[in-house]
């Protein structure tokens, strides 16, 4: 089956070398580049990515909006071997296309994509996958849902004391209700780290970094 994505999957393919990570990341950040907007997190933002996972070095991370497969493979990237990655998109097509990046990457057995709304998976995520809580969660899917989402993870007990919780685009296109709620909780120590937006150096983006109390 063709896919709009398939001549972003072949340059990926062909420019970097099978098993390595750190080559298929740099693959997708050169297509981002070069040949076309790409609206994942980007080489820029990504190190503060790359940072705060380190910074935690948790064993259950979620992911909301897969996307092509980038930013899990960032997180993977940072990760003991013992770690496992959960990520929700509810979009079919991209995820064929992260898979088969993590695949070529030799990651497709750390990081579970799973094809369908947050809004419907979020409650069934104890019950299917036996996780009391995530240590870190990652937030790069539609603006609009970031707080309707976040009050989920919370209402089902999946944002606990230390949980870190690091959101992407929050200035650009903005989540202004997800940051007014964050900095009106003293449940949560939060932060604004400005970048620019994903492979530009004229518009300016931040990712915000939430720990819980």
């Amino acid at each position: 089956m063709y896919s709009s994505y398939a001549p972003f999957l072949n340059y990926v393919l062909q420019r970097s070398r099978p098993g390595d990570i750190h080559s298929v990341i740099n693959a997708i950040d050169e297509y981002g580049w070069t040949r076309e907007f790409l609206m994942n997190i980007g080489d820029r933002k990504g190190q503060i990515l790359d940072q705060a996972i380190r910074s935690r070095r948790p064993r259950t991370v979620l992911e909301l909006g897969t996307y092509l497969g980038y930013s899990s493979l960032r997180m993977i990237s940072q990760l003991p071997r013992n770690s496992m990655i959960i990520s929700i998109d509810r979009n079919p097509e991209t995820a064929r296309i992260a898979r088969a990046i993590h695949k070529h990457a030799g990651v497709e057995n750390r990081i579970k994509i799973i094809v369908d709304s947050t809004r419907n998976i979020i409650p069934q995520l104890s019950r299917r996958y036996g996780i009391r809580s995530f240590d870190f969660i990652f937030i790069d899917h539609d603006g609009s849902d970031y707080l309707r989402d976040f009050m989920s993870l919370e209402q089902y007990g999946l944002i606990q004391s230390g949980t870190m919780i690091t959101a992407d685009n929050v200035i650009t296109p903005g989540a202004p209700d997800y940051l007014r709620y964050l900095r009106n909780n003293r449940k949560y120590r939060t932060k604004t780290y400005e970048s620019t937006i994903e492979y530009r150096s004229d518009i300016i983006d931040g990712v915000e970094i939430t720990i819980r109390r």
